[in-house]
């Protein structure tokens, strides 16, 4: 099975809710906080598809297996979770991940480390400095292995943290330019 990414439409927000559902359960958000970040940021939204091995890619053959949602943010200050926006941060210093999220039958693929220099060059080209997330206890592995650390914030970070729950790391990387 091949799988690429691709840029999230509107009409892709009902099977970001279904992988969502499936993939963070303890980390419920409302449509509406997608359906944000995609009109606020579009270039930082992403959707996985499913291609026969036979093809060349330029069609999507199968079903969605993952998303992305990335936006400009502050670094350190990563927003509540379940939490509009209202708009994008005045002098952003880092591309944030806001989610990604891999259904299982996507693990394996290397999506998780496409995302990730979809990320990089996305940051790149758009002048930040630094790559930002808040990993929840499961990925931490990997974050670390992709060259994240965990970033302290202080009190305020703390407090954000505590609304996705124990044991929730915010973490960064700088920007491979």
């Amino acid at each position: 099975m091949n799988a690429a990414w691709r840029a999230m439409e509107a009409a892709d927000l009902d099977r970001v809710m279904s992988i969502a559902e499936v993939v963070h359960p303890d980390y419920p958000e409302d449509r509406a906080v997608f359906a944000e970040r995609l009109a606020l940021y579009p270039d930082g939204c992403a959707m996985a598809d499913v291609f026969r091995a036979e093809t060349s890619g330029a069609e999507a053959d199968g079903p969605c297996i993952g998303y992305i949602v990335m936006h400009p943010g502050r670094l350190g200050v990563p927003p509540p979770l379940d939490s509009p926006l209202g708009a994008l941060p005045e002098m952003p210093d880092c591309l944030y991940l806001h989610d990604v999220a891999l259904l299982p039958a996507a693990r394996g693929l290397g999506l998780g480390v496409a995302a990730l220099e979809r990320m990089n060059a996305l940051a790149a080209r758009q002048g930040f400095r630094w790559l930002a997330l808040t990993s929840t206890p499961g990925a931490r592995a990997f974050w670390d292995a992709q060259g994240f650390l965990p970033h302290d914030g202080g009190a305020g970070l703390a407090a954000k943290l505590a609304s996705y729950g124990g044991g929730m790391t915010y973490m960064a990387k700088p920007v491979k330019g």
